[in-house]
């Protein structure tokens, strides 16, 4: 049974940080690519990091420099470390496994900062 989990939001002030972390379970292989996406009241939900399984990242325009998108140890492990947090961070976050289809996706991570 594929599983994505993720966890480490909560709420923050600005110019904070925070580190969420996602996990993503049932199969044996490492999984080749995982991305972070966020989705905020009203708005679409949107692209903030992705990582290969060989390290390579790639990052919006609006967190690039401020978040860092890594791989764990453990298998099918990846952390978004945010740092510099504004109130346009504010959204729910998502793990997602690409190569999981449309069961690629976690329940999503609450973030929200305040000003």
């Amino acid at each position: 049974q594929v599983q994505v989990v993720e966890s480490g939001g909560g709420l923050v002030q600005a110019g904070g940080s925070l580190r969420l972390s996602c996990a993503a379970s049932g199969v044996a292989y490492r999984v080749n690519a995982m991305d972070w996406y966020r989705q905020a009241p009203g708005k679409e939900r949107e692209l903030v990091a992705g990582i290969t399984v060989g390290g390579i990242t790639n990052y919006a325009d609006s967190v690039r420099g401020r978040f860092t998108i890594s791989r764990g140890n453990a298998k099918n492990t990846v952390y978004l470390q945010m740092n510099s947090l504004t109130s346009e961070d504010t959204a729910a976050y998502y793990c997602h496994a690409p190569i999981f289809g449309p069961r690629g996706w976690g329940q999503g991570t609450q973030v929200t900062v305040s000003s």
